[in-house]
């Protein structure tokens, strides 16, 4: 049980150093939440403050997760055996994201995990990181939505959980992140529907020519 609680606990705090809203309070002093989509994470980085603060926090969410994974493998490499390591990990990296999205200090409303997951991904199994990276760049550059990327990773991580032989728990933690992503993007999936989603392109030339 003390291993679950520290899993838990510490991806937990991981995920909520929230880089979107820390760097806007810090460089910008307004509270991203407040702008363009009300989502603080890197692709609404993007589209209000402009890509170079989007890659910024993109990276920062990244790292928080791959930070917090590496920190439960030096923690429990004597504790736990090679069979029961990478539930711990996937549980680790499943709080990191309930982190990011649900912080405590922002009255639980952050952003959507995305690059966390990458970031997780990374950490556990380099080969479902690269299949994911591929796809959410490859569906993103063709549709122009950064949320129909991110729907095709995380579907295409429950895929890859199962195909690569994870366990029956790692694979219901990847089925449960699957449906949180896109429960939160929910909003974006009705806004490309009608036609009203900022696409990539576009945000990206409005920041070029401001």
């Amino acid at each position: 049980m003390e291993n679950y609680v520290v899993v838990t606990l510490l991806g937990y705090l991981f995920g909520c150093l929230q880089a979107s809203y820390i760097l806007g309070m810090l460089l910008k002093k307004v509270d991203i939440r407040t702008l363009g989509n009300g989502n603080a994470g890197a692709s609404n980085t993007v589209v209000v403050f402009g890509w170079k603060y989007g890659v910024a926090v993109g990276l920062l969410d990244i790292g928080k997760a791959i930070m917090s994974i590496i920190v439960i493998k030096l923690l429990l490499r004597n504790i736990l055996s090679p069979e029961q390591t990478p539930f711990f990990l996937y549980l680790n990296g499943l709080s990191v994201i309930l982190g990011h999205n649900y912080p405590f200090y922002m009255g639980f409303k952050g952003g959507k995990g995305t690059a966390s997951l990458i970031g997780m991904l990374s950490a556990i199994d380099y080969r479902i990181a690269i299949l994911g990276i591929a796809a959410i760049v490859a569906i993103t550059l063709t549709t122009d939505y950064i949320a129909l990327g991110a729907i095709s990773l995380v579907v295409l991580f429950v895929v890859s959980t199962f195909y690569f032989g994870y366990s029956k728990g790692c694979i219901v933690i990847a089925i449960i992140l699957a449906v949180l992503s896109i429960y939160n993007h929910r909003k974006n999936i009705v806004n490309i529907i009608q036609k009203k989603e900022t696409g990539l392109r576009s945000t990206m030339k409005k920041k070029e020519t401001a």
